[in-house]
């Protein structure tokens, strides 16, 4: 049985001290937080007992599951031998140097240089600043808009935060704050045509995109960015020939590929990058949760060695490249990330996605015939399930949310945990599930289901 969260102490002092992220606060004080209280695998314990299978790992990143005390340990011998030191002025440890060399030989080719930054958002951020500076370096200074997709999540700060294309990440905090124009979200269930395939889907999107190319000027057009497959908007795989197309367009208009990895990356879709599925090139790759399962903030990007040498040359005229963090390349964060990936190769488990994929995705498909579910979709071991109204015309609830949240405590009592999007239903387990773990996920999703169409037909909601 669910036990309110409020029974614990705890709670209150949480609803008198802090601020969430992505929470409506008035409800929080209402509702209270479920406080987790340790981890083991995939599962999760709340200060009630409760445990959960943690179905997001976290926040689509705690590949080696919850309870990896190589990683602990690891952590606490840097923490003895050199805590921190910072990355300024030419100064250097050995775990960002190791990392950084570990993320050239992972990535695909022609990523040559990284610089790291303390989170995803940080990363896209730093792209956009570093986008600009290499284009002032070039002589270019009108080249500074951005493209990205509606519905794509690229992060929070005032940079990454325009580049994002959701409303909730726009309203009332004056953003987009930078030049960025957002193009129609990739996602052919909800933004095809009556009849259109998902080829012409995909070539309508593309041509869309030239048009905006030649509408904007491609001499003020700096960069695209996107997720390979689209993740916090909706777990959204991109229709066969898109990528292909909107590379060939930033190859023709110079103007830079951004591919951002945050969640993707790291084997994710059972593919070590999302651009690798997908079969594009990038200039520029941002890769932050799955690099440290997020034991720790870590976050880089990737980029070429063509754009170094710009960057490199304008550093040498002004005598600096004036951007950085206290902790870029924190000792710690990166001797852990040095001994996850390490993990990850030892226990092969990029390619445990790709051998659970069939298992995982033909599951969400089953459920996907169910009468509360318009969509099943994703790609690897990342999927979702989207809920409407009607399945025939794929009309969504209204207001949208409403049963993702019903949702939600529903699969809490089941002992699972997702995340609604709207009334999106996202899971994306720790890479180390096993066959009988992904069958446990989906027979605690179907219970949900159950429980939350027999909720939805008491209430009355439509």
């Amino acid at each position: 049985m669910f036990v309110s969260p409020l029974s614990n102490s705890l709670a209150a002092a949480d609803i008198a001290s802090t601020l969430h992220p992505n929470t409506n606060a008035r409800l929080h004080e209402k509702n209270g937080p479920v406080i987790i209280e340790r981890g083991d695998g995939i599962r999760v314990w709340d200060t009630n007992g409760k445990d959960y299978i943690e179905g997001l790992a976290g926040l689509w990143s705690v590949a080696v599951g919850f309870s990896e005390k190589r990683l602990a340990d690891v952590a606490y011998q840097q923490m003895l031998k050199l805590p921190y030191y910072h990355t300024f002025a030419s100064k250097a440890h050995e775990p960002s140097i190791r990392l950084a060399e570990k993320l050239i030989e992972m990535t695909p080719a022609g990523l040559d240089r990284v610089f790291f930054t303390n989170s995803g958002s940080e990363a896209n951020d730093t792209i956009v600043k570093l986008v600009w500076y290499y284009n002032n370096a070039r002589g270019l200074p009108k080249k500074k808009k951005f493209l990205a997709r509606n519905k794509g999540y690229h992060g929070i700060t005032v940079a990454s935060g325009s580049l994002t294309g959701l409303p909730v990440n726009h309203k009332d905090f004056d953003l987009p704050a930078i030049p960025v124009r957002h193009l129609t979200c990739p996602h052919h269930y909800r933004f095809g045509l009556p009849g259109e395939s998902e080829a012409e889907f995909a070539a309508r999107l593309v041509a869309e995109a030239e048009a905006v190319f030649l509408e904007e000027g491609p001499d003020t057009i700096a960069a695209f960015i996107g997720e390979p497959l689209m993740a916090a908007g909706g777990v959204m795989p991109p229709p066969e020939g898109y990528w292909q197309g909107i590379e060939a367009l930033c190859r023709k208009y110079d103007i830079l590929l951004v591919s951002d990895e945050v969640i993707c990356g790291f084997g994710r879709l059972g593919t070590p990058f999302g651009c690798q599925k997908y079969g594009f090139k990038p200039d520029i790759m941002t890769v932050s949760k799955q690099i440290v399962s997020s034991y720790m903030p870590l976050a880089a990007l990737l980029f070429s060695d063509e754009i170094y040498q710009v960057v490199a040359d304008n550093t040498n005229k002004l005598n600096s490249f004036g951007h950085g963090f206290t902790a870029s390349g924190h000792p710690v964060a990166t001797a852990v990330a040095l001994e996850n990936l390490a993990i990850m190769e030892e226990r092969d488990l990029m390619g445990n996605a790709a051998r659970l994929e069939a298992t995982f995705q033909s599951g969400l498909r089953r459920l996907g015939a169910h009468p509360l579910v318009g969509e099943a979709r994703g790609a690897g071991l990342i999927g979702a399930l989207e809920l409407v109204a009607d399945k025939a015309t794929k009309r969504p609830f209204d207001p949208i949310g409403r049963v993702g949240a019903i949702a939600t405590e529903e699969g809490h009592a089941a002992g699972l945990i997702f995340r609604a999007i709207g009334d999106q239903l996202a899971l994306c387990p720790p890479l180390i599930v096993n066959e009988a773990d992904i069958t446990e996920i989906l027979a605690r999703m179907e219970t949900t289901l159950e429980r939350t169409a027999a909720r939805v037909a008491a209430e009355g909601i439509a």
